[in-house]
């Protein structure tokens, strides 16, 4: 279980299922979201407390991205087709030396947010090709 929240302490969310690693995505809308790119956390089992303080955007038609209404702070990212949700791992103390899982996207990332380390690193196509692969589709 590993616990955090946004940067005024009107929402806290408890994750149960964390792995210890994260996922970083470079697309352009996450650097556009966050000022970089996204680093998340993903949780199929988690408790999100303080939701009335949780405003909610549609990024797009398979995509919401959730914030603080007081603070600002960027939560989650939640993908409808399955509605998995991804948490920001800047959310968690914890997750400050985590490992990074792997890197989504990396054809859109800008050239000043270059991710050290050894992990796989996939291409939009890629990555929209291994969704359609698993049924999803896209408008």
């Amino acid at each position: 279980m590993v616990e955090g929240h946004c940067l005024c302490k009107a929402v806290r969310i408890e994750v149960a299922d964390a792995s210890g690693e994260i996922e970083i995505c470079q697309c352009t809308m996450c650097r556009r979201w966050g000022g970089a790119f996204y680093s998340a956390l993903e949780s199929k089992q988690f408790t999100i407390r303080g939701e009335d303080s949780v405003a909610v955007y549609r990024s797009s038609e398979w995509a919401e991205r959730a914030f603080c209404r007081t603070c600002g702070s960027n939560l989650w990212f939640k993908f409808l087709p399955t509605g998995n949700r991804s948490f920001s791992a800047g959310l968690f103390d914890s997750a400050s030396g985590a490992k990074v899982e792997k890197e989504i996207f990396v054809d859109e990332a800008a050239s000043w947010t270059c991710i050290g380390g050894q992990h796989p690193k996939m291409t939009g196509e890629e990555i929209i090709a291994e969704a359609k692969a698993a049924g999803f589709t896209f408008e």
